[in-house]
């Protein structure tokens, strides 16, 4: 198995190039790890369908590839699927929704080795550890320790929140999410993104303040100065569906017409 990339750039304090894939097909994760142009790559299963043999498979490619793995959970079931991925090979999670400090550490809990009282993960036999007899448990349990934990900032409850969230022991990381941010406040996106765009920035600051890494989604290269101003050294630059939609709806609309054109 692979070293921990991800936990290996915190370390270093070296900054870090994501990318979005809903995909589960592998063949992507090589494709972008193909590139060499990024640190690891993030499968959103909040947003797809998957299996377990495909997590097991993502992880693979990637680490063909030699980059990193992180998955988005949803909620609800996010002990679960975490846990899973991990024994998978994933190297990070990233948790959606979450209100409050009690919650993230309900869920920091979850993902820590089940070892003198300090969290539930045991022991599985799965490819993380290499098949059962291949890692110690102790050993087990600090790579364990090396997953690295994100959790989206994207309720206004865990704006108000801030403070204490990255207070919390073992919060790696801290994301902003402007869509669900508006929807909590009862607002869409398009009417609140002033007060989204600040909240944003000040999440990054009492990140910065707490030690906690902020890592920040931007739709082009260009898009970075802004947050590296702000002291962000960590990217997840563009979204699978978001760029094959700019595509169908540029170039996809103009063949359209050249075709509507022709039939007249």
């Amino acid at each position: 198995m692979k070293e921990n990339k991800i936990r290996g750039l915190l370390k270093s304090g070296q900054p870090s190039t994501s990318t979005r894939l809903w995909s589960a097909w592998p063949f992507y994760t090589e494709v972008v790890g193909s590139t060499g142009n990024f640190d690891y790559i993030e499968f959103v299963a909040e947003y797809s369908p998957f299996t377990d043999y495909d997590l097991e498979n993502i992880a693979r490619a990637a680490e063909l590839h030699n980059m990193g793995s992180m998955i988005k959970v949803d909620f609800q079931n996010r002990g679960f699927v975490a846990q899973k991925a991990v024994a998978a090979g994933f190297q990070a999670i990233n948790f959606a929704d979450h209100h409050t400090a009690e919650e993230v550490k309900e869920s920091i809990y979850m993902m820590k080795p089940d070892r003198l009282g300090q969290g539930r993960f045991g022991y599985p036999n799965r490819r993380f550890i290499g098949t059962q007899s291949h890692l110690t448990q102790m050993d087990h349990s600090e790579r364990l320790n090396d997953i690295v934990l994100c959790f989206m900032i994207e309720k206004k409850i865990a704006m108000d929140n801030i403070e204490a969230i990255c207070s919390v022991p073992g919060v790696d990381m801290v994301q902003f999410g402007p869509a669900d941010f508006s929807m909590s406040a009862g607002k869409n996106r398009d009417d609140y993104a002033e007060e989204a765009r600040a909240a944003e920035r000040e999440m990054i600051k009492v990140a910065l303040k707490h030690g906690v890494t902020p890592r920040c989604e931007i739709p082009t290269p260009e898009a970075a100065s802004y947050y590296i101003d702000l002291g962000v050294r960590h990217f997840s630059l563009g979204d699978q569906l978001a760029k094959l939609k700019q595509f169908w709806n540029g170039d996809g609309k103009k063949i359209r017409e050249i075709a509507n054109s022709l039939s007249k």
